[in-house]
């Protein structure tokens, strides 16, 4: 078992298929017993992300409708959802400092910086941070996280 910080591009692969789809399914198949952790605002960014595609006919109403329902069945039962909050805000903040982010990626690195904290305080392995973005993966690495794109696979 391990914990891998999904961002939103990894959690849409999940839903739709494209590049890195069945990489993503594979992690998450929970036989493997991974603990798939995100921000809560990968929320707002999956719906936005299906919504966009909906509006663009690549996806149905009615298929929008059960993959957004199945995306946030999932979000209550089998991700842990990281609180944006001070600490994360302000991690973020000077994360935007450091590195070329949007806003967004800078909530989701500084929420993974701040689950990997409490993991290695605690005497665990560190977390994998997915992403299928260059730039962020990029930031992940420099503050000295593990990982993996998705579209690799």
């Amino acid at each position: 078992m391990a914990t891998f910080y999904a961002d939103s591009s990894v959690l849409v692969k999940r839903h739709v298929q494209e590049v890195g789809s069945e990489f993503v399914e594979v992690l998450c198949d929970p036989v493997l017993g991974h603990e798939i952790v995100t921000s809560q605002v990968s929320i707002v960014e999956v719906i936005s992300a299906l919504n966009r595609r909906r509006r663009e006919g690549s996806i149905t109403a009615t298929d929008y409708a059960l993959l957004r329902d199945d995306f946030l069945s999932l979000c209550h039962s089998a991700y842990r959802l990281v609180s944006v909050t001070e600490p994360v805000l302000l991690q973020a903040r000077l994360l935007l400092e450091r590195h070329s982010l949007r806003a967004y990626d800078a909530l989701h690195l500084a929420s993974a910086l701040e689950v990997n904290l409490r993991l290695t305080g605690a005497g665990l392995p560190s977390l994998t941070f997915l992403a299928a973005d260059n730039r962020l993966l990029g930031a992940a690495t420099a503050e000295g996280l593990p990982v993996v794109d998705p579209n690799d696979f």
